[in-house]
C-alpha cells in the first residue's frame, strides 16, 4: 500500500470513520472543566479608608465563588443547573459602598461574636454581667451595632487535592461590643471539586465568652435577583423549633412542627403555607419564616440538615453541619429599597437563609446546648452547602 494511502487508513481507523475498526473513536473532553484557581483583586476602600480585597475560587467543574474580605463574605456563588447554564446564587452588592450601607441586611457575611439574639443585649458569665448594644428592638442581635460583619479580616489563600480556599483571620480585643476577652478567629473556605462550599469555624479566647458564629448568605437557587423564592422545596431534617416570643427571643420551649406551617420533614413550598405565619406589621413583624429549627442530628458529627430545589432551574443545595441548630430566614425584611448586583432590586422574599448555629440566646437559656468559650478550649464548626445540578 503506497505510504500516503496508509496515512489515510491510519487516520480514518484513529477516528473511527472505518467499519469495523476496533479502535474505537476517543470520548470527547468532559465539558465544563477547567483548572482549579484562586486570585485576589482590589475591591475598594471602606468609608475610613481600609483595603478590602475580593478573592475568587474556581474548582475544577468551573464553580466559582467569589469572597471579600470585608465580614468575611461570600459576595457571589456561580454554579450550573440543570441545562448547564450558569448563575449567581446569592444576594450581595457589586462594590464596598453597598456593604457598608447601614441597612446591609448582613448579606453573606460572618456574624458574630454572637449570631442571633441576646435576650435585652445583657448574660452574665461566673456572676458578672455583661451589657451589650440593643440593636434589634430591644435584643441584641448578629454581634452588635459593629459586629464580625462589619470588619476587615485578613486573608490567606491555600489549594487541596480537592479545592481552593481561603482562610479569613480576625482578633475581636477584650470589650469589643461589651464581650469579654480577646478573641482569636479563623474562617475557612473551601470550594471543592464536588461542588460544596465548606465553611470551617476556629476560635480560641483569653476569658470566658460566648461564641456562636454563622453564615448569613441569602440564596436564590433561581438566580440573584430573578424574582421571589416562594417556589423553592425546602426539607429541613428538625421535628420542632425553639419557641419564641413577641421579640423573637426562646421561651426555652420545644414546639413541634407535625400539623403546623413549619414543618418541612418532607419537601414542601416556601411559599406553600408562609402566609399562615402570623404577622404584624404596625409591630415590625412582615410575616415570614424566622426561626430556629432543632436538629434531629444532635451528635457533634456533621450531617445532612437541609435541603432546597428549584424547579425552574434544577438547582438543588444541601446543608450539612455539626451544629444543633439552624435558622431558616425567607428575607422578610427585603422591601425593594435595596439596589444589589447588576442593577437588581431586592424586594421581599426574594432570597432565603439557612443559618447553622447553636440556638438563639443560648447563654441566657440554661437548658439549650452551651455556647460560653473558655480559656484552653476551641471553639469549631463545620456548616456545608452542596450545590447539586439537575436532580
Amino acid at each position: 500500500m503506497p505510504a500516503f494511502l496508509s496515512r489515510i487508513l491510519s487516520l480514518c481507523v484513529a477516528l473511527g470513520f472505518v467499519a469495523g475498526c476496533q479502535t474505537p473513536a476517543p470520548p470527547p473532553a468532559p465539558k465544563g472543566t477547567t483548572t482549579m484557581s484562586s486570585t485576589r483583586t482590589p475591591f475598594g476602600k471602606t468609608a475610613d479608608g481600609q483595603e478590602v480585597e475580593a478573592i475568587t475560587l474556581i474548582n475544577s467543574h468551573g464553580t466559582r465563588a467569589k469572597l471579600i474580605t470585608y465580614g468575611a463574605a461570600l459576595a457571589e456563588m456561580h454554579v450550573a443547573d440543570a441545562n448547564r447554564q450558569i448563575a449567581d446564587v446569592v444576594l450581595g452588592f457589586d462594590n464596598i459602598a453597598g456593604y457598608e450601607l447601614p441597612n446591609n441586611p448582613y448579606f453573606g457575611c460572618t456574624t458574630g461574636r454572637v449570631a442571633n439574639r441576646i435576650a435585652k443585649g445583657k448574660f452574665s458569665i461566673d456572676g458578672t454581667e455583661y451589657t451589650l448594644a440593643t440593636n434589634n428592638g430591644p435584643n441584641h442581635l448578629h454581634g452588635g451595632k459593629v459586629g464580625f460583619n462589619r470588619k476587615v479580616w485578613a486573608a490567606t489563600l491555600f489549594e487541596t487535592d480537592n479545592g481552593v480556599g481561603v482562610t479569613f483571620t480576625h482578633t475581636s480585643p477584650d470589650g469589643d461590643e461589651g464581650y469579654p476577652g480577646n478573641l482569636s478567629m479563623e474562617v475557612t473556605y473551601t470550594l471543592t471539586n464536588d461542588n460544596a462550599l465548606r465553611i470551617d469555624y476556629k476560635a480560641t479566647t483569653d476569658k470566658a465568652t460566648p461564641v456562636n458564629l454563622t453564615h448569613h448568605t441569602y440564596f436564590n437557587l433561581a438566580g440573584q435577583g430573578s424574582g421571589d423564592i416562594l417556589k423553592h422545596e425546602v426539607t429541613i431534617n428538625a421535628d420542632s423549633f425553639t419557641a419564641v416570643d413577641d421579640t423573637l427571643i426562646p421561651t426555652g420551649k420545644f414546639t413541634k412542627v407535625l400539623g403546623t406551617p413549619y414543618d418541612f420533614l418532607r419537601p414542601a413550598t416556601i411559599g406553600g403555607r408562609i402566609k399562615q405565619i402570623p404577622s404584624d406589621p404596625a409591630k415590625g413583624n412582615p410575616g415570614g419564616y424566622d426561626l430556629n429549627y432543632v436538629l434531629n442530628s444532635q451528635t457533634g458529627q456533621v450531617a445532612h440538615a437541609a435541603t432546597v430545589r428549584d424547579p425552574s432551574s434544577g438547582r438543588v443545595m444541601e446543608v450539612w453541619t455539626d451544629e444543633p441548630g439552624i435558622q431558616f430566614y425567607t428575607g422578610n425584611f427585603l422591601d425593594g429599597t435595596l439596589t444589589g448586583k447588576s442593577e437588581k432590586v431586592y424586594k421581599k422574599n426574594f432570597g432565603f437563609c439557612l443559618e447553622t448555629q447553636h440556638y438563639p440566646d443560648s447563654v441566657n437559656q440554661p437548658t439549650f446546648p452551651s455556647t460560653i468559650l473558655k480559656p484552653g478550649e476551641t471553639y469549631t464548626q463545620t456548616c456545608i452547602y452542596k450545590f447539586v445540578a439537575g436532580r
